[in-house]
């Protein structure tokens, strides 16, 4: 396979606190890729840094084959990079529908063709049937799956998840996990995920990649990485559930 995402080297502080430290990783196309770490350990920004929020201070983060250190999240948006957020944003004043066909518009001029695409993303995510919903008034599962669609309609090659699966019941993670399965199997989406859900990880990931205080500690298969002492020891004094699948 080859390499779909390469970082190199990169690094952020927030007033001298070292956020990220140095972290290097590849993605190949086609993969499922997991961050896992203790809260705190620097893996939402990472994200940031790849998606464009952050410029890194150090390193450098190629897409395709191509630099995207330090371009505007838009442009690596069109460039077939999309990424959700932690705490789900939609439009609430708009219908499921529209928020979907906000997504569909970053390439597809057309309002009547963005909306038919949006619509077979809402489809794909089971939402079509409260595509006429306020996204306001959709429970936490249904707003995690707009989150997953907005992202969708933005044709990605790669697919950014942060924690899409938390708060979710075990039923409601494993309808995301098939979705995730089938569109990485479908239509060969690279997915990486930060999840603290390790059901779901262990479920979805070809590989982990583990953070602790904003450095790499771990890398590997989730049967080598999750019997990792030192990812056991990082997870200590975390939450219960993670500690539990780690060890």
């Amino acid at each position: 396979m080859s390499a779909l995402l390469e970082v190199r080297g990169v690094a952020k502080r927030f007033r001298g606190l070292l956020a990220v430290d140095h972290v290097s990783l590849t993605v190949n196309d086609g993969e499922i890729f997991a961050v896992i770490g203790p809260n705190g350990a620097g893996k939402t920004t990472l994200f940031n840094l790849i998606a464009g929020v952050y410029a890194p201070e150090a390193g450098e983060i190629a897409f395709a084959g191509e630099r995207i250190d330090g371009a505007a999240p838009d442009a690596i948006c069109r460039r077939g990079l999309a990424r959700t957020f932690q705490i789900v944003r939609p439009f609430p004043h708009l219908s499921v529908l529209d928020n979907a066909i906000v997504g569909a518009l970053l390439h597809e001029h057309d309002v009547d063709k963005a909306r038919a695409a949006a619509g077979d993303v809402l489809r794909r995510l089971e939402l079509w049937d409260k595509r006429a919903q306020k996204a306001g008034s959709l429970t936490l599962p249904d707003r995690k799956r707009l989150e997953v669609a907005r992202a969708l309609a933005t044709h990605p090659r790669l697919l950014l998840l942060d924690e899409v699966m938390a708060g979710l019941r075990p039923t409601e993670t494993d309808r995301m996990v098939a979705v995730l399965k089938d569109l990485n199997r479908h239509e060969n989406m690279t997915i990486v995920l930060i999840e603290h859900v390790m059901r779901a990880v262990m479920a979805l990931a070809n590989r982990i990649h583990v953070l602790h205080h904003g450095a790499t500690i771990a890398e590997g298969p989730p049967e080598v990485v999750t019997r990792d002492p030192r990812v056991i020891e990082s997870y200590l004094g975390q939450a219960d559930h993670a500690v539990g699948a780690l060890g």
